[in-house]
């Protein structure tokens, strides 16, 4: 087994300014390495100019404050504990949008919404495998919140970023997957990271589907929401419209290409077949299981190899350059019911998750290591399979 620490926990409690600035002071070094990184990417693949930077970042921060107070004065916040410019925050929250038609679309994330009828404990669920840039794996970690109305959020985030897969206090839970229509373009809209965050912030299902519908969108995505009272439900969304995607036999599953008939040409799914099989195994595994599943089953599809390296648990081509190459950098299991958010670091094939139960985080921050798994993948049998 091993010895992965587990993820880095920032707490950070008062008004979403306050919470920013307490997040940027703790992550200070992490925000400034991830700036770099996404201002290299800027400047190469989108071509920005220094100054073009800046006029995009300033852009979508005005575009923050349209859209919500909080996501804005998170951001400011962010930027202030970090000693760095709002507009590079803002810009690195738009990454998606700014790094549009630049190859920016790596293969990778594969997510799950499991209604409780289909559960062993009665809880609805959420899982994803992120899947990213190993260059990013240091500079991500597990960020929990609460607001002066005592709003609470736990998510995984990378540094400089506002949240990914989360849950909050109302039992609302998000996972979100990259798409790519022949309708992206660049331009000004809701980045699809501010879109994340305000369905966190949200107090019921309704408000987050309303905080990720009624928005203008300039690039794709795909976002999985469900609701510890018993629901889920699979958005997509594109410039000018969006899909939906619902359970089947009580669970739902996505990858990286269109489900729905939203009427676009998905620009993605051509360029990486993978990811037409890798929603349709996980919902297969799941479904096959058992009738009523438990956490240990959910992690054993977590942690599927089938078409290794590029599988659900997907691991680094050793051929990839340091810079690029992709893996499953961490692994998610969300109890929305209960408000318990587990996750292991980078292989869940080999490591354990380490679970927090929201209700409780902010008093006793100490995690429980949880679902180790029995037989650990190892490295000598990577090389061997590659």
């Amino acid at each position: 087994m091993s010895g992965q620490a587990a993820p880095r926990l920032i707490v950070a409690r008062g008004t979403p300014r306050e919470i920013g600035a307490q997040i940027g002071a703790a992550t200070g070094a992490e925000i400034q390495a991830t700036l770099e990184h996404y201002a290299r990417r800027f400047s190469a693949e989108a071509r920005l100019s220094r100054d073009e930077h800046r006029r995009w970042g300033t852009t979508f921060l005005r575009v923050a404050g349209d859209y919500s107070a909080t996501v804005r004065d998170q951001l400011i916040g962010l930027a202030e504990g970090a000693g760095v410019e709002p507009y590079a925050i803002a810009a690195l929250n738009a990454r998606t949008e700014i790094l549009y038609g630049t190859g920016y679309h790596d293969d990778g994330c594969t997510t799950a919404g499991i209604m409780p009828q289909r559960t062993a404990n009665g809880s609805t669920y959420l899982l994803q495998n992120w899947d990213w840039r190993v260059a990013l794996k240091d500079t991500t970690f597990v960020i929990a919140t609460e607001d002066t109305t005592g709003h609470r959020v736990i998510s995984l985030t990378e540094a400089g970023m506002m949240a990914k897969s989360g849950l909050n206090s109302a039992g609302i839970g998000v996972c979100a997957n990259l798409l790519a229509s022949d309708a992206d373009r660049a331009g000004i809209g809701v980045p699809y990271h501010y879109l994340l965050r305000g369905a966190l912030e949200s107090t019921n299902l309704s408000r987050a589907m309303t905080a990720i519908l009624n928005t203008e969108r300039v690039a794709s995505g795909n976002i999985v929401l469900g609701s510890g009272e018993g629901e889920v439900i699979d958005l997509e969304v594109a410039p000018g419209t969006f899909g939906r995607v619902l359970p089947e036999r009580g669970i739902l599953t996505h990858s990286n290409h269109f489900q729905s008939a939203i009427g676009h040409r998905d620009a993605f799914a051509p360029r990486s077949a993978l990811t037409l099989i890798r929603d349709t195994r996980m919902h297969r595994l799941l479904d096959e299981a058992a009738p009523l599943l438990t956490e240990d089953q959910m992690a054993g599809a977590l942690r599927d190899h089938l078409s290794f390296p590029e599988s659900i648990c997907r691991h680094a081509d050793p051929a990839a350059a340091p810079d690029t190459a992709v893996s499953t950098l961490y692994s998610v299991v969300m109890d929305l019911t209960r408000k318990v958010f587990a996750i292991a670091p980078e292989n869940a094939c080999r490591h354990p998750y380490t679970a927090w139960q929201l209700d409780r985080v902010f008093d006793d921050p100490e995690p429980e290591t949880v679902l180790d798994p029995r037989t650990p993948y190892t490295r000598a049998e990577e090389a061997e399979t590659l």
